[in-house]
């Protein structure tokens, strides 16, 4: 998900609208495919998103030297670090790191993981139990990441679960979940690009034939039940099973390990009850901010409301609530509690650089006009392909989205093109084709590595984010190749009621392979 907009032009010193050469060309794509193929290679994510973005700069300032400058800190870090809408998110990732630090402290993680050790068995039902509480968190993507994190990681920690595959999981059941959830942040931002028309109805509509984000989940099911693990992620859970968490040297945030059975005192309300409190605080701060408040719906304030403004107020509140309670239970001073808000914030820090150089890779690609020659693209290829279209449009949003990391801007890009295609002579097409556009930017975004929701589900479960990134890549790229042949079926049958079902025992036959050639991780 990606919230800010910014602008594609470019100002020149006396105020004239110009743009780069290389304005909507290929090489406005070229910035973020170098920071992403970079950070694959190197396994160091900060330099090479940051050398896309000076890739990009360069390329925005016609290779002028104050322009690059100008264009890297005004143009993107400093802009990005002065929108509202991203400082609202980074101000919920602090604040949500802050209750984490406080729930470990008064020992709330460790009791939690003590009771749901008993309660759950196997590292089976631990998975599970990851992927329902990811269901049901449909509300907001970055919501769902931190949250599902926080709440599950001492068990899955209990069962030896990689830390990789438990940021699958988080990921897995953030914006694939949010997509075909109709009370969402998502619903709302993809009924507002259908304009003319009904938007939340052809969402509605559209949810049957989101075949990436629906084999999503009936691969996340279907892997944990079956034991099957293959890629990457083998290894992570073959080492997992061994007691190795992490695989890898680098142990992010392993300082909190030792925090969580400081306080005997901690009982498993004093996670639960944050968890809950943060959660209804966070609902009625985007209903708030859609007017709910003021007469308006409840679906009607849900599908208007300012995510990001929303999530900054409810954690507010939920900071507020949870150092009540710990101080009426006395299980941290206020002093403690006050302690923990550096932490919280250092926890976050790694999150927050990612982010910030991600959404100014992102301004860069805007402002050489990435959309604009994506948008002359699909135009192009709507002529005689009408029947392969939506796989077509699947794959568009894919690249798209990997590139640049937004699936909320790639909905902007393709949607409307979709909508002008097919409004007058296939409505049935047009709501495939949509549902392939919503399709084809989560899958992207689930892939790239430079995704904000890809970098919440890494901090979510504290997981090193490129380990996170090459474990999952193998799996998406899995659901990516059996939903683009269903999209293939679709675009000639017409009815989710064949194409679905086709595609979903096209998942179980790949998973059956992929289980005779590499077998099952035992407990």
């Amino acid at each position: 998900m990606m919230t800010a907009a910014f602008s594609v032009t470019v100002f020149a010193g006396d105020g004239e609208t110009v743009k780069p050469d290389m304005y909507a060309t290929f090489w406005s794509l070229i910035p973020p495919v170098v920071a992403i193929g970079l950070a694959l290679i190197t396994k160091e994510v900060y330099s090479s998103l940051f050398i896309g973005i000076l890739v990009g700069g360069i390329f925005a300032a016609d290779f002028s030297f104050e322009g690059t400058v100008k264009h890297v800190l005004d143009g993107g870090i400093v802009k990005v670090l002065t929108d509202s809408a991203n400082v609202g998110i980074l101000v919920f990732l602090v604040i949500l790191g802050v209750i984490v630090s406080m729930m470990n402290k008064a020992g709330g993680s460790a009791a939690f993981g003590e009771w749901a050790g008993g309660k759950i068995k196997g590292r089976v039902g631990a998975q599970l139990v990851t992927i329902i509480l990811g269901v049901l968190i449909f509300i907001d993507d970055y919501f769902n990441c931190l949250t599902v994190g926080s709440v599950m990681r001492p068990v899955t920690d209990r069962h030896n679960i990689s830390r990789a595959k438990l940021a699958y999981l988080i990921d897995s059941t953030a914006a694939p979940v949010c997509i075909i959830a109709p009370i969402s942040s998502w619903a709302a931002a993809v009924s507002s690009y259908v304009e003319g028309k009904d938007g939340f109805a052809i969402f509605i509509q559209a949810i049957p034939y989101n075949f990436y984000a629906l084999l999503t989940i009936v691969m996340m099911v279907a892997i944990t039940a079956m034991k099957i693990e293959y890629g990457p992620m083998r290894m992570h859970e073959l080492n997992a099973v061994k007691g190795d968490i992490y695989t890898t040297p680098d142990r992010p945030y392993a300082d909190a390990e030792s925090e969580k059975k400081e306080n005997v005192k901690g009982k498993v309300i004093d996670l639960v009850f944050p968890v809950l409190a943060l959660v209804v605080c966070c609902v009625i701060g985007m209903i708030y901010t859609g007017g709910f408040f003021s007469g308006t719906d409840f679906v009607t304030a849900f599908s208007q409301c300012v995510a990001s403004e929303g999530l900054a107020i409810g954690s507010f509140f939920g900071l507020i609530i949870t150092i009540a309670l710990y101080s009426v239970r006395r299980v941290l001073r206020f002093r403690e509690c006050m302690d923990c808000i550096p932490d919280g914030f250092r926890a976050m820090v790694p999150a927050i650089l990612i982010l910030t150089f991600a959404w100014s890779l992102k301004a860069m690609t805007d402002t050489l006009g990435a959309d604009v020659f994506v948008s002359e693209l699909v135009k192009s290829s709507a002529g005689g392909f009408m029947n392969f279209l939506p796989a077509i449009i699947f794959l568009i949003g894919c690249f798209l989205a990997f590139a640049t990391g937004t699936s909320w801007g790639t909905f902007g890009i393709l949607i409307p093109i979709v909508v002008a295609v097919f409004e007058n002579s296939n409505p049935t097409l047009m709501i495939i084709s949509i549902s392939a556009c919503m399709a084809g930017a989560v899958c992207g975004d689930h892939c790239s590595p430079i995704s904000d929701t890809t970098i919440m589900s890494s901090a979510g479960a504290q997981c090193n984010h490129v380990n996170h990134v090459s474990t999952q890549l193998p799996y998406a790229v899995t659901v990516a190749s059996v939903s683009f042949v269903t999209y293939i079926i679709a675009g000639f049958v017409q009815t989710a009621w064949i194409a679905l079902p086709a595609g979903i025992i096209l998942m179980m036959l790949v998973l059956l392979v992929i289980r005779k050639k590499y077998g099952k991780v035992e407990e």
